[in-house]
Parts: structure tokens; sequence; C-alpha cells
């Protein structure tokens, strides 16, 4: 398995370098705009990219399957952040949403912690009850009745992406696992009317479904973040405009270095640099398929399969957003877009695949 643990060290590479370079060139006006450093963003995702690797690094030097017994305890202290980050003058509040802690210079987002638990938790019990998983009340209900805690905290924050993402991957795992297809079915029958019901609540969200639909109709106002993306994407032609020339970058495509960062690579590499992109997630999630079938312990291959939902997911609705096949969603391009959480446990999530790559080698 050294051979997928290589490659997919070396596409995992090419992802961040490519971020690296593009937050600079996306962030850098704004950042001397507002902070009078042109390097401001990237100062600090250099020193969030530090610490992933540090962590990532760390959890590689472990038997993976240590982490098993503590699987619980992981996902009880994911669950206290969740509330704690609800709680005024505890939890950040910015733009309507309370999804973060401040410490210092850095933003903790409890969710980008949930997610993994939550994938490490239902990897714990599908490979110890995975007998069991036709079994509606002892097979089936478990790990259901904890995905629904972390999303309703995690919806209250509110961050329905992230709650949708969760969801989806959990389900993913117990179809894999050999679940019932009725029950799936009868869960996600019984979850549409209430995402349904989250959207139309909120009128921001509803704004996003109108956008989505048609956001020329409204370019300058709900259809704005939209239209400008598309207009990133389709003045980059073949090779775009040249790195660092972007316009829409100028104050134009809000959320330029975070969510919308496909768009500006779009515009400054053209098509050709935004499909390598797609191209190296694709291969990302091709020699993550490889891991998992050559993954022989059941833990490991849960969790495996978990991690390869989760971040190529992420990568696919990102993407999605990007050209407009998606209604704005909020997640991050794995690896390449600007943040600190995410940035983290996406390496500490790829430190776990190199992890349990290397131990079946040890262990076979």
């Amino acid at each position: 398995m050294k051979e997928t643990r290589v490659n997919l060290t070396v596409i995992v590479s090419a992802l961040i370098c490519i971020g690296i370079v593009m937050i600079y060139s996306a962030s850098c006006v704004n950042a001397l705009q507002n902070y009078q450093d042109s390097l401001y963003y990237l100062k600090r995702h250099l020193l969030f990219l530090v610490m992933g690797l540090a962590a990532c690094v760390w959890v590689m030097s472990m038997d993976y399957r240590q982490i098993q017994p503590h699987a619980r305890l992981l996902l009880g202290i994911s669950l206290f952040l969740l509330v704690l980050v609800l709680i005024p003058h505890i939890g950040k509040e910015s733009y309507g949403a309370r999804r973060w802690f401040k410490l210092g210079v850095f933003h903790f987002q409890p969710s980008e912690l949930a997610k993994l638990a939550v994938i490490i938790y239902t990897a714990d019990f599908l490979s110890r009850k995975q007998q069991l998983i036709r079994d509606f009340k002892q097979g089936f209900l478990p790990p259901i009745l904890v995905m629904g805690v972390v999303c309703l905290l995690t919806v209250k924050q509110p961050d329905l992406g992230t709650t949708v993402e969760m969801a989806v991957v959990v389900l993913g795992l117990m179809l894999i696992a050999g679940a019932r297809l009725w029950h799936l079915a009868a869960i996600t029958a019984a979850a549409i009317p209430l995402v349904v019901y989250l959207v139309a609540k909120e009128p921001y969200r509803m704004a996003r479904i109108i956008a989505f639909l048609d956001p020329w109709q409204d370019s300058q106002g709900i259809g704005f973040q939209l239209t400008q993306s598309q207009i990133a994407l389709g003045s980059g032609g073949i090779f775009g405009v040249g790195l660092g020339h972007s316009q829409q970058k100028l104050f134009y495509l809000p959320a330029a270095h975070t969510d919308f960062i496909l768009s500006i690579i779009g515009e400054e590499l053209g098509l050709a640099g935004a499909l390598a992109v797609i191209v190296l997630f694709v291969l990302f999630i091709w020699t993550g398929i490889r891991l998992i079938r050559q993954t022989h312990e059941s833990f490991g291959y849960f969790l495996s399969i978990g991690i390869i939902l989760m971040l190529g997911l992420q990568a696919m609705v990102n993407v999605g957003v990007s050209i407009g096949a998606f209604p704005t969603k909020g997640l991050p391009l794995p690896f390449i877009s600007y943040g600190g959480s995410a940035l983290i446990f996406h390496l500490v999530a790829i430190g776990l695949l190199l992890n349990v790559s290397k131990t079946q080698d040890q262990k076979f």
C-alpha cells in the first residue's frame, strides 16, 4: 500500500500548494484594503497549515486503532462544544450565525471536529455491530439518533450545509454497511419535508434557492454572488487572464478566497486550471477507493470510507456551487480554500487515511 500512500500524499500536497498560491492571489487586494497588509490572509493560512500538518504527523505516528475505544468520548466532547458554541458571549456570532469560538487569532469551528467525530463513532459502531445493521432497533437506529442530535445542534448555529453533509456521509456509511434500503428510504423521506421547512423558514435560504434557479433575474441582488462567479469562470476562457490578474477579486465576487476560490482559479488560470483542480480531486477519490479496497480491518475500512465520502462530497458541492449546479452552501474547497478549522481537520483526516494504510502494511 506504500504506492497508494505516496500517491495520496502527492495529490494532497499539490492541492495545498495550489491553495497557497490562489489564496494570496484572491485575497491580497481585500487584505490590503481592510488590514493594510496584502499578506494578512496568506500568513494566517500558513499558520493554520503548519498546525494542520503537525496534527497530521501526530495522528500518523500512532496506531489508528487506538482511537476506536475513545470514539464515544470524542463524540461527547464534540456534542458539548456544539452546545457551548450556541451560548451567547461564549460562541462568536458573525452575520447572524454562531459557529465559532474565538481563541486569540484563531477561530475554532466545532462542527469541523464534530464531522470527524461522527465518522469515527459510526465507523466504530459498524465495525462492532455490522451483523445487526439490518435490525432497525439495535443496528440502524443508534447511529441515526446520534447523527440526528449532531445535525440538530449544527442546524441551530445555523449551518444547513454542514448538517446535510454529515447526514449524507452517515447514510452513505449505513448503505455500504448493508442497511435495509427501506430503512434508509424512510429516513430520507422523513428528512425531506424538514429540509424544505428549514429552507422556507429562513428568508436568506429561500433567497439562495431563488438565486440558484435564475441568478440573472436579479443579478444585482440575490443573484449577485452566483452571477459574479459565472462571470469569473466565463471570462477566464481556456487558459485564463493570468495569475494575479483577476477582476472579480476586486470586491466584485464575495468570498473570493473561501467558498468561491474555484471561480478565481477559473478566471486567472482558465478552464485548464479549473479542470486541473477537478482532476486532482477525482484522482484523490480514486486513490482513496484503492486504499479502501486494500483495507482488511473493519474499523479502518469504514473510517476510510467516511473520510473519502466527506472530502469528496465537500469538493463536489463546492465545485457545483461555483458553476451554478447547486445552491450556495458555504462549504470551502478542501485543502484550497482559506480556512482555519476546516483545513486543520481535513489534514487530520488525511493523517488517519495514511495511518490506516501504514497499519495495514504492518499487520498484513
